[in-house]
């Protein structure tokens, strides 16, 4: 074989075996360690189930996070977001007594987290503990006094309790804090309305009380005062007798 065939034919090989060799490298797959944690996984599926609704398939789910080693969901926030969202989805399946037992739960280990304080305050108020959700309601605004979903559900308590006026503040701080929510201003122009027309039996109740209080003293006065009595008639200073 003469040498220039010989040449070509090696150019040929090298030709070859540069086409096949990147070619056989794409078609390897590169695989790296990836860390795997049940609770963390349970948790996003579980918050995808509530994005889309199905909110029964969703706690249990969130009930396996918490089932599970719950360490690094911890580390992420994960945790807390379990409990809220798990109570959100009990709220949403009207099932309070669970949402209230969850979100106590939620709360030893976050005290002061604004979510389950609001969320708390609504399971309250729906279970007709009216004054306990009220104090949730302030507690969480004792956190972000610009809650604005807070500010409104303290505003509904507030109106059932009958504390129109203070429903209205209530309110009126919501859209200072979110100016243009139509929901603070809708339930706004009610409670408005409601102090309107509640004040004139405030009027008569406090006139009914003042009355009532005048008539007391009256009474007092008349019938426990002691009559006046008459002086003693003095001895006669000549004959030492008493004048009769």
């Amino acid at each position: 074989m003469k040498r220039g065939q010989i040449l070509g034919i090696l150019a040929l090989l090298l030709v070859c075996a540069v086409t096949v060799i990147p070619a056989m490298a794409a078609n390897v797959t590169v695989t790296t360690p990836k860390i795997q944690d049940a609770a963390t996984n349970y948790y996003n599926a579980a918050a995808q189930l509530t994005a889309n609704g199905n909110f029964t398939e969703a706690i249990a789910l969130y009930d396996l996070a918490l089932a599970s080693n719950t360490t690094m969901i911890k580390e992420s926030d994960g945790l807390l977001y379990t409990y809220q969202g798990k109570s959100f989805a009990q709220i949403q399946l009207g099932n309070y007594t669970g949402a209230l037992a969850t979100l106590n739960d939620g709360l030893a280990i976050y005290p002061n987290d604004e979510n389950l304080l609001n969320n708390k305050g609504y399971a309250q108020y729906n279970l007709g503990n009216y004054a306990d959700a009220l104090n949730s309601y302030n507690e969480a605004l004792s956190g972000d006094a610009n809650f604005t979903s807070a500010q409104i559900n303290k505003g509904d308590v507030l109106e059932k309790l009958g504390n129109y006026q203070d429903a209205v503040t209530a309110y009126k701080a919501a859209l200072a804090s979110d100016p243009g929510n139509t929901v603070a201003t809708t339930k706004l122009a009610g409670a408005e309305k409601a102090a309107a027309s509640a004040l004139p039996y405030t009027l008569i109740v406090l006139a009914v009380v003042v009355v009532v209080i005048a008539a007391g003293v009256a009474y007092y006065v008349t019938k426990k005062t002691p009559a006046d009595k008459k002086a003693p008639a003095s001895p006669d200073k000549k004959t030492g007798k008493k004048k009769k």
